[in-house]
């Protein structure tokens, strides 16, 4: 396993594996990698020839309260995790690398990063647009492996590589979930013993949220009510939202027309951090 602290060396080895005939896999991460990371790591190694992560914690998608500082990093058994999970190529930039300069080019990918995580933090997609946009081009044509648990992100990612013409796949893979259901997710480690019991509402607000779908609600005023009234039985949850959207454009939801692929997705904040989730469900027929 190859492991680049340079832009141009990390570029080069992968252009020389592309030359060769090899398809390359990509997974962009901030680190501190946990088996979610892993199992992208492996769906790329199983897909693709060469696989390249990226561990690089992005200052741009931080606000100036957020927790950019205190983020969580742990480099060596980062790259244990990529070695062990089929990563061949692995960027390890420090900021100065990647943005030697002031960043006066953004990347913002208009209405599907409006709502939702875009309203509660309205810097945060510009911030991911940017670093993934240029994380593209370090690595040229290839498969991106993101996971679904950051849904909007995927969707952002993705309406990005489609207008721009980016030569990427962007590939969505199912949320990873510890055994009783929590999202794995490496701000999970600022919970505390209750903290992290609490986190569960998420999971549950969501599997009420589905069942009352699939039991035929009509509407998505019904099933957003579902779930608040499942995060009200953990009143220290604070919640952001809980919305019903459509799968595509992540359009917010009223009537639920039967055969619609729809996401529920809901974000809180749980102590220190903000824990997302989500979950999709076609609306079946009445």
């Amino acid at each position: 396993m190859e492991v680049h602290q340079r832009i141009d060396g990390f570029r080069a080895s992968l252009d020389e594996r592309r030359a060769a005939g090899v398809a390359v896999g990509f997974v962009p991460t901030m680190g501190y990698l946990h088996d979610g990371h892993g199992s992208l790591i492996g769906r790329a190694a199983a897909d693709c020839g060469a696989v390249a992560v990226s561990i690089f914690v992005n200052p741009l998608q931080f606000a100036a309260n957020e927790d950019l500082a205190s983020y969580p990093r742990d480099l060596e058994s980062d790259l244990a995790l990529c070695e062990r999970m089929g990563a061949t190529h692995v960027l390890v930039p420090s900021v100065d690398e990647m943005y030697p300069q002031p960043v006066l080019t953004t990347v913002s990918v208009a209405e599907v990063s409006m709502r939702m995580e875009g309203a509660v933090r309205p810097t945060h997609f510009a911030g991911v647009a940017t670093v993934v946009a240029k994380l593209f081009s370090i690595v040229g044509p290839c498969r991106a492996f993101f996971g679904e648990k950051d849904f909007q992100q995927l969707a952002v990612v993705r309406r990005m590589a489609s207008d721009l013409s980016m030569p990427v796949e962007v590939v969505g893979c199912a949320t990873v979930r510890e055994p009783d259901g929590l999202a794995m997710s490496s701000r999970n480690v600022y919970l505390d013993a209750t903290e992290r019991q609490v986190a569960l509402v998420l999971h549950r607000a969501l599997d009420a949220g589905v069942a009352a779908v699939v039991a035929g609600a009509a509407d998505a005023g019904s099933v957003r009510a579902v779930m608040d009234e499942v995060f009200a039985t953990e009143p220290s949850a604070m919640v952001d939202y809980a919305e019903v959207v459509d799968a595509a454009t992540l359009a917010p939801l009223e009537a639920l027309i039967p055969g619609t692929e729809i996401r529920l997705i809901v974000a809180a904040k749980v102590g220190a951090p903000r824990l997302l989730d989500n979950a999709g469900v076609v609306v079946p027929a009445r």
